[in-house]
């Protein structure tokens, strides 16, 4: 193992390459990036990059996103086969086809959908500023795509917006159910339960907080609880605990994992960089109409 992230780190530095990785990795690919955090933070670091190769550990939309924001680099995803089922639950006909049931709506894509969603998208959002940006936004009716749950936190957060929901739920944050955090409560009575916001309605109404992940790693510096209840993938836990040594961490439940996060290995990281394979290459006129998008969603923050 040691040998393999020396290989790792010697190859970085004579590429200049930067590594990118999202809260929700294994632990071994978060010790190694140059920077872990949420689709925001990766998000901006990505547009300020200075790097000619970006090594992005993460799923297709997040690669995308980075190539979007910084396209004359070269992106790599080592984990080629790493997708969101939340973001294939829309595709760029759908949204379309809302437009054209909603001629006066705004359409806010939340970052968990591909570039060809973005392109036609008149903003994007993270679960960090999602309420932000629909509050930014000049029309009083809002398309929100994909995600349910965070587009019922929004629209529970802004009523005077007129917020029009898509279908799509994320699986792993789908499976916290209401027992779980009924449970949590009698077995951690002091704990603060903190969630994200793609969680189901009923468990957003009842914990004590929510939070995109890295809301949720500075709430807990924050908070005086020295237990705290995660509803969120369980790749967050290695920085919570890491960070936060007098306190501890425990997932709603049993911990919940997504498979596609978990694809990407040392080895599989080591075989890109190396080779430099599995690149991001997505047409220009994407690019640039989603590159708006997100460029809007940088200046609603």
């Amino acid at each position: 193992m040691d040998k393999l992230i020396e290989k790792i780190l010697e190859l970085k530095g004579k590429k200049k390459a930067l590594i990118l990785a999202h809260n929700y990795q294994i632990p071994q690919i978060q010790d190694i990036a140059d920077f872990v955090g949420d689709s925001l933070e990766l998000s901006k670091t990505s547009k300020g990059a200075t790097a000619p190769l970006i090594v992005f550990c993460g799923v297709r939309f997040m690669a995308e996103t980075a190539k979007i924001l910084s396209k004359d680099k070269k992106v790599l995803l080592p984990a080629q086969t790493a997708g969101c089922p939340l973001a294939e639950t829309i595709n760029a006909g759908d949204v379309l086809n809302l437009r054209k049931m909603h001629p006066d709506a705004w359409v806010v894509s939340y970052v968990n959908t591909s570039a060809e969603v973005k392109a036609v998208s008149d903003v994007c959002c993270t679960s960090g500023n999602a309420i932000n940006v629909v509050k930014n936004v000049p029309t009083k009716d809002v398309i929100f795509v994909p995600d349910k749950n965070l587009g019922w936190w929004v629209k529970k957060n802004l009523p005077e917006k007129n917020v029009i929901l898509w279908h799509g739920g994320c699986y792993v944050h789908e499976q916290f159910t209401l027992d779980d955090l009924l449970e949590a409560r009698k077995k951690f009575p002091e704990a603060e339960i903190i969630v994200h916001p793609e969680c189901r309605k009923e468990i957003l109404e009842k914990c004590d907080f929510v939070a995109s992940t890295a809301g949720m790693l500075k709430r807990a510096k924050q908070s005086s609880a020295k237990t705290i209840i995660i509803g969120t993938e369980e790749g967050l836990l290695h920085k919570l605990r890491k960070e936060n040594p007098d306190k501890q961490f425990f997932s709603l439940g049993i911990s919940r994992t997504c498979i596609n996060m978990k694809k990407t290995t040392l080895n599989e990281l080591l075989v890109s960089l190396e080779k430099e394979i599995y690149e991001i290459n997505l047409d220009e006129a994407i690019i640039e109409k989603a590159g708006l998008a997100l460029e809007r969603m940088v200046q609603y923050i």
